[in-house]
């Protein structure tokens, strides 16, 4: 009795190596070619958070000085002023001009924190302003990169 040959394909006979070593070849080049874009992605993003990183310091620190600035022009101003108010007061010749001369400087202290307080409001603002600006442009750029993938 003749026996039929079929043809398993499970079978190790059925296998060419050749083909099976150009599969393998395309497979680890795919694989490499997605594994460096990749890593250019991630190293382009790395650089990007680094420059980030390196803006917002240096708008912080910038921004700190200049509160730190403002903060001692204000210390400054306050303590010229109540210098000026002790000698003014050292020459008060009766109770009526004291308590004129202490009303005049308390009003004229609560102007000036006023003012001194909007002066630093406002800085603070823009420094906050600042501070943001790299953040907020990356974050931007994330998003849009995100869209467009």
């Amino acid at each position: 009795m003749a026996t039929k040959k079929n043809d398993d394909v499970f079978s190790i006979a059925s296998i060419d190596p050749s083909k099976l070593s150009e599969s393998f070849r395309e497979f680890a080049e795919k694989g490499a070619t997605q594994t460096k874009e990749a890593y250019a992605k991630m190293k382009e993003a790395a650089e990007d958070a680094t420059k980030t990183v390196e803006a917002t310091l240096e708008s912080a620190q910038a921004g700190s000085v200049e509160l730190g600035l403002k903060a001692i022009e204000a210390l400054r101003t306050n303590a010229e002023n109540s210098l000026s108010h002790m000698e003014a007061l050292l020459g008060v010749k009766s109770v009526a001009e004291l308590f004129e001369l202490q009303t005049a400087f308390l009003r004229k202290q609560a102007e000036v924190a006023v003012e001194q307080a909007k002066t630093l409001q406002e800085t603070s603002k823009k420094v906050a302003e600042k501070v943001t600006a790299p953040v907020k442009s990356a974050s931007e750029k994330a998003m849009k990169s995100f869209k467009t993938v």
